[in-house]
């Protein structure tokens, strides 16, 4: 059987980990989530099912003939049921252990699993097999008593368990007659009995994810999918830092097609439009704690940038340690220059280098580590740091809401905005071979000086606020007279251009145009027009530098929802809805990337964007609670 991206995630924003539809362990990083994939299976080339498959955790069950898997309610805790042909049966329960403990989050790089016989006398075989280096080599061993510990070049882990250790090591089959806990996590001893001390552990588990979306402000329909994408774009979070990254996995390609293609690309970083829709889209939720790490991880930045502090020994930890690695130039240092993209840590140098030892998804190379955006000019950056900063002039639920001092500190980046909001750049779609000036990018800078505007009249800053609105008039006047087509009768993708890009639909969200302003009317028209493709939509439908698009991209679709509401066409805009809800995998997600006639998801996974799209959908479409009251 080829890998699929029907997996689902588990994860405490820590630590992360996908496991497929038979209960294994194919993907997952350490130290952090773009670290060394210590479970890189779904990047193998082989079918995990093989025994000899490697860097996977499976518990296999002899005679196995159904398998049944959903997360417990309100939680990424996965339960997976395995029945045998023989009556025998056994549950797996998988997560990564979150709790408040001593007074902080208890968010540690550990994965548990708990297996129990629920029918008869079932043996089971554990596959422990994590790699180093990008699946160059297993990982040495070392056995005790009640663990084994696996040494690889950027992380140690130990097993402690209560199974058989000898079994383990050996995957050799064995009866399951009793609860056996597994605990994977730092190289520490576990200093209690381990089935214990994980049922404990998965009690407090819950009890927080369950807290946790108690808090949320969901919209009345669709609760369950809104639910699930919140908690996964939340796994998606690095808390120690507050940063939140596009997907979880790395070099899943755009589309089914021949290794070499090109379109596989890591997205294990911070990309900050990316974060930007995150936290959009949890705030429509009233999920304010990620807002406030994010605001956390957006000052150190703004920092960053205001000092200039871009340094090739910045660079991720996992790039700097792993042999034969070179690094790009750094960043020019500008004071206010920001990067579309960051590690997770702030780490400014992503160098893009490829991994010879694994052949990729379903054997679609190649495997990138780091990612190129690092180097590109994204002018759109500087309206999504301030678009993601501005609530925190206004929301009095903040811990530490936004000060005058704040307010200085982003105006280096309006500053920023306002010079380039004319000037070339990559485009939010990263085209690696061509600029322009792109009218979304121009549009964010506008956001930008706009929102600084809010925020000075906000802090009583009259004369900032003159100044910052007086900067946003004349962003203005050039995007509606250079970005607009005459001919066409709309607005275009780049200034003087005459090309289509489903981010036109943008205008409406920032507040640029509102929805019946005859010119934003005329654009969604064209856009539909030119980009729809059934009931997906494309970014663009010109070449980029790998060829033409293959796939729809589901942001977009999204986008196209929202367009058509805004419209008028609400009941169209309902049925592309649950069309793509229909989409999902059984895990409730999407990837970034769906085939034109809807039939497999592709690009890497879970996505944040998709996900975003969701929530911002069923926020919008659904009825009011007031219906039911």
């Amino acid at each position: 059987m080829s890998p699929s991206l029907d997996l689902f995630p588990i994860g405490n924003c820590a630590a992360s980990a996908l496991v497929d539809r038979a209960g294994r362990f194919v993907w997952a990083c350490a130290p952090r989530v773009d670290g060394d994939p210590v479970f890189c299976a779904l990047l193998g080339g082989k079918d995990p099912a093989e025994p000899d498959a490697q860097g996977l955790w499976a518990i296999d069950v002899e005679g196995t003939v159904r398998i049944e898997q959903a997360y417990l309610r309100n939680t990424p805790i996965l339960r997976t049921e395995i029945h045998t042909g023989d009556g025998a049966a056994v549950e797996i329960l998988d997560f990564a252990p979150r709790y408040r403990h001593l007074g902080r989050q208890y968010r540690p790089l550990a994965f548990i699993r708990m297996v129990r016989p629920l029918a008869g006398a079932p043996r089971i075989r554990v596959r422990l097999s994590p790699m180093m280096n990008y699946g160059e080599r297993a990982c040495y061993q070392t056995m005790g008593s009640n663990h084994i510990r696996f040494v690889g070049e950027a992380a140690t882990l130990r097993l402690t368990t209560d199974a058989p250790v000898s079994q383990v090591q050996a995957a050799r089959p064995f009866r399951l007659e009793r609860e056996l806990g597994f605990f994977l996590g730092p190289d520490e001893g576990l200093d209690a009995e381990v089935t214990t001390t994980v049922r404990r552990m998965l009690r407090e588990t819950i009890d927080y994810w369950r807290g946790w979306v108690r808090t949320l402000s969901v919209p009345l329909e669709w609760q369950t999918a809104v639910i699930r994408a919140a908690i996964t774009l939340k796994l998606c979070a690095h808390e120690e830092t507050g940063a939140i990254v596009a997907a979880l996995t790395t070099s899943i390609p755009e589309h089914d097609t021949e290794p070499g293609s090109g379109r596989n690309w890591d997205y294990r970083y911070c990309w900050l439009r990316d974060a930007y829709y995150v936290v959009q889209a949890l705030n429509r939720l009233g999920a304010a704690d990620m807002l406030e790490n994010y605001l956390v991880y957006l000052r150190n930045l703004v920092e960053q940038a205001r000092r200039g502090d871009m340094r090739v020994s910045d660079a991720a930890p996992a790039q700097r340690e792993l042999p034969g690695l070179g690094h790009a130039p750094a960043p020019n240092g500008k004071a206010g220059h920001v990067q579309p993209v960051y590690g997770v840590g702030l780490e400014p140098v992503l160098t893009e280098w490829i991994a010879p030892h694994l052949p990729g998804y379903r054997g679609i190379g190649p495997v990138r580590v780091g990612n190129q955006a690092h180097e590109h000019l994204q002018h759109d950056v500087y309206g999504q740091i301030i678009l993601s900063t501005v609530q925190a002039f206004f929301d009095e639920r903040l811990l530490r809401p936004a000060t005058v001092d704040d307010f200085r500190a982003l105006e280096p980046i309006g500053e920023r905005a306002f010079e380039l909001h004319d000037k070339p750049d990559a485009s939010l779609w990263e085209f690696r071979g061509r600029e322009a000036v792109h009218t979304y990018s121009s549009v964010m800078c506008w956001a930008a000086c706009d929102r600084l505007g809010n925020a000075a009249a906000r802090l009583g800053l009259a004369d900032r606020a003159a100044y910052w609105n007086g900067r946003a008039v004349q962003v203005r006047e050039t995007i509606e007279t250079r970005a607009w087509n005459a001919e066409q009768g709309r607005f275009a993708a780049t200034f003087g251009g005459d090309e289509l890009d489903a981010s036109l639909l943008q205008l409406v969200d920032v507040r640029f145009l509102p929805a019946d302003d005859p010119r934003m009317q005329a654009t969604m028209a064209a856009v539909e027009q030119g980009l729809r493709r059934g009931g997906y939509m494309l970014r663009y439908a010109i070449p980029d530098d790998f060829g033409l698009p293959k796939t729809a991209f589901n942001f977009c679709t999204f986008w196209l929802i929202e367009a058509l509401h805004l419209s008028g066409r609400t009941d169209e805009a309902r049925a592309l809805f649950e069309e793509m809800l229909s989409r999902r995998t059984a895990a409730g997600l999407l990837s970034e990337d769906i085939t034109l006639d809807g039939a497999e998801l592709w690009g890497n996974y879970p996505q944040t964007y998709s996900l975003v799209g969701l929530i911002n959908c069923a926020t919008l479409l659904s009825k009011s609670w007031q219906s039911v009251r």
